[in-house]
């Protein structure tokens, strides 16, 4: 599994971009949101989702990995692929379709061409849980300013775990017995989630 692509741009539209890297170019399948996001030079990083069927291998790629990330939930939902997951990514940007999944707002996820309104309402049942408060999405990435709480947490969540669960056994841990590393923390905490 790729995590990102960085080279220069050979190709540039709003469905797709070709990146040259390292002597080979890759076809990467892009939303609207990430198009707009693009910077002017030639370089860029996009982070990487790949499907792999027995016909093709097909790249996605993504300007931040809060995009990456709510288009993996979205394809996780049943009856939603990764070009209607693309379109949903291209008609809304991945805040309004975190909101309209919190708010249970079908009305504009039905909006979108291609998602009905079974669709929509499959799409917040699945994921209302999944994707947490709106904004809390940056909370699934590991920075190098997180704490041991914050890293395991964010591997507990990345692992499919509730955050307010998680929050609760991480905390009762690192309360009981501090100086734990991450790595300790988590093998703890999965034995009693």
């Amino acid at each position: 599994m790729f995590e990102f692509i960085e080279g220069s741009i050979v190709e540039k539209t709003p469905a797709f971009i070709i990146i040259q890297c390292g002597g080979i170019a890759y076809y990467i399948n892009t939303s609207l949101f990430t198009y707009s996001g693009l910077p002017k030079e030639e370089n860029l990083r996009l982070y990487i989702h790949e499907v792999i069927r027995e016909d093709s291998h097909t790249l996605y790629g993504f300007f931040t990995r809060i995009e990456r990330e709510i288009f993996r939930q979205l394809i996780s939902v049943s009856g939603i692929g990764a070009n209607t997951a693309r379109m949903i990514l291209s008609s809304l940007t991945p805040n309004e379709v975190s909101e309209a999944i919190q708010d249970g707002n079908v009305a504009i996820l039905q909006g979108i061409k291609g998602i009905g309104g079974k669709t929509a309402q499959r799409i917040i049942i699945d994921l209302k849980d999944k994707i947490g408060k709106a904004g809390n999405i940056d909370d699934l990435f590991i920075t190098e300013s997180n704490t041991i709480r914050n890293e395991s947490l964010s591997a507990l969540i990345a692992l499919g775990f509730m955050r307010k669960h998680a929050e609760k056994i991480v905390g009762n841990l690192l309360t009981k017995q501090s100086g734990l590393s991450v790595e300790e923390v988590v093998k703890q905490a999965l034995k009693l989630l």
